[in-house]
């Protein structure tokens, strides 16, 4: 067994006292920077437009990422989540960056580690740094196409392997943990868990692996058909440091799968909604006091340790959060009697 690391230590300890906050999202704050083509280009001629790539934004503008990551410190945040959320060989494809993914995961980390660490030396408060994982826009559980539904277009091999070339880059850039969000299919989200425990292996040092879970209807389900406590169930064996639910919907949707999920899940709950439900034209009107109080509502039924914001939200936003749940105390792990657990769709308890 290998040790806890230092910040997995730092972390636990400071979730035992109060609620951590986590950040916003980059997406929204690109957005209003209102940046053309060649902002995103910089000096690279990869063949295709690079509008919309945010994580080439890393090489190409690094100052602007480094002013959104401070932003969410001086908002509060204690845990920063790298800009990397497409910085895999299979998203980068599509904008021919997939020779990139190195050195736009190392210079994700290496910008928000500088920050981070700025901050802590000059005022001492802890933070953590974790090296963002999106789903890739592929998937392992489904078929796209309908006529062949046993036809899929990567494999678990190769998906792991996807991952792991992110997950050593954003490692060897400095990042504290590994987090893999807004998981809309389990067996993506597995293949990523393998790679970071695989990491973990070779290099004899712990990799702490945060897991987050989307869903797509209110029934509570991921893309996959899974569950909140079949999804659980389906990753606990990863021991992961987070488990939890980000993007899908707003605070007063979430709230009954964040339920369910707190009194089953015994590892520290983290869970970052969006600015409510998206409007007619996909932007999120949702006031920063407004998720605040809603939040407040959580911490003070005590469903959450760490929280935070997704899709929509803003420096303000969080900050508004990090408010609400100031002195209110963190959830109490709860400790399940001893069963039989499995997992497909929905779970099923042997006790």
């Amino acid at each position: 067994m290998i040790a806890p690391s230092a910040a997995e230590a730092a972390f636990r300890e400071a979730a035992a006292s109060r609620i951590l906050v986590k950040d916003g999202p980059y997406g929204t704050a690109i957005q209003k920077l209102a940046l053309t083509e060649a902002d995103y280009r910089g000096s690279f001629d990869l063949g295709h437009d690079q509008k919309g790539n945010n994580d080439i934004l890393n090489l190409t503008l690094p100052g602007a990422i480094a002013g959104i990551g401070r932003s969410y410190i001086e908002a509060g945040a204690d845990l920063l989540a790298t800009n990397s959320f497409n910085a895999n060989a299979i998203s980068q494809a599509d904008y021919g960056a997939e020779g990139l993914v190195r050195e736009i995961n190392l210079a994700a980390a290496r910008i928000l580690r500088t920050e981070i660490d700025a901050a802590v030396a000059q005022d001492g408060v802890p933070r953590f740094l974790a090296g963002a994982l999106g789903p890739t826009n592929k998937t392992l559980s489904l078929s796209p196409r309908v006529e062949d539904p046993g036809f899929r277009e990567v494999d678990f091999d190769g998906v792991k392997a996807v991952y792991r070339e992110q997950i050593d880059a954003l490692l060897d850039g400095g990042v504290d943990f590994i987090l893999i969000e807004t998981v809309f299919d389990t067996l993506n989200a597995k293949a990523a868990a393998f790679a970071a425990m695989e990491a973990e292996e070779d290099r004899q040092k712990r990799v702490p692996i945060m897991l987050s879970m989307t869903l797509t209807d209110l029934a509570g389900r991921n893309l996959s058909g899974q569950t909140v406590e079949a999804f659980w169930i389906s990753v606990k064996h990863t021991r992961p440091l987070t488990i939890g639910l980000n993007c899908s919907f707003g605070a007063t949707e979430l709230r009954p799968h964040v339920q369910q999920l707190a009194a089953q899940a015994d590892a520290l709950l983290m869970v970052y909604p969006n600015a409510g439900l998206p409007n007619a034209f996909g932007g999120y009107d949702e006031l920063p006091q407004t998720t605040g109080g809603l939040i407040r509502q959580w911490a003070e039924a005590g469903l959450i340790n760490a929280v935070g914001g997704c899709c929509g939200t803003t420096p303000a936003h969080i900050a508004e959060i990090a408010k609400a749940v100031e002195g209110l105390p963190p959830r109490p792990l709860p400790h399940p009697e001893s069963a039989l657990r499995l997992s497909g769709l929905e779970a099923a308890i042997f006790a």
